[in-house]
């Protein structure tokens, strides 16, 4: 260390570099840490949602779950105007509504502005009625997911 990094503050320049960087690592850690409660809670939110959801309703709510999960793991679970969503830097990109609690005839799978399914003709569908979807229903709801968790539409 010279006299001029001591008169400066104490540490060297090499010194202030490495604690510059060290606070960046930590700060960073802070956020992830933070980051990974705020998903935790977010998630557990959404299952128990789920779970208190009439009979039928939680059957599909747990399928859509399992689907959206596997097959686009980077969006995130969070509730939606008090549903289960799924979302990209905390924007929602898929849902499902609860019909019966909705007090509707049937349950919602849709999509938001943030779904990646634009079409080339300028008319796509934004949301799903489910009745008792079948399994090739569940594999069709399956591959929307996959479109609406792609490339994000500019």
């Amino acid at each position: 260390m010279t006299k001029k990094d001591v008169a400066a503050g104490g540490f060297s320049t090499q010194e202030r570099a490495a604690l510059k960087e060290r606070a960046a690592e930590l700060k960073a850690e802070a956020k992830r840490t933070k980051g990974a409660k705020k998903a935790a809670a977010e998630e557990a939110e959404v299952l128990a949602k789920i779970a208190r959801m009439p009979d039928g309703d939680r059957e599909m709510a747990e399928r859509v779950h399992a689907i959206v999960t596997t097959v686009a793991p980077d969006l995130a679970p969070k509730l939606y105007y008090g549903q289960p969503g799924y979302a990209r830097d905390g924007k929602v990109v898929v849902f499902f509504r609860s019909g019966q609690m909705d007090k509707e005839r049937y349950s919602t799978f849709g999509v938001s502005t943030q779904a990646a399914l634009d079409e080339e003709g300028g008319l796509w569908p934004t949301s799903y009625a489910l009745t008792e979807p079948t399994e090739k229903a569940w594999e069709q709801l399956g591959d929307i997911v996959r479109r609406a968790a792609g490339p994000q539409q500019s």
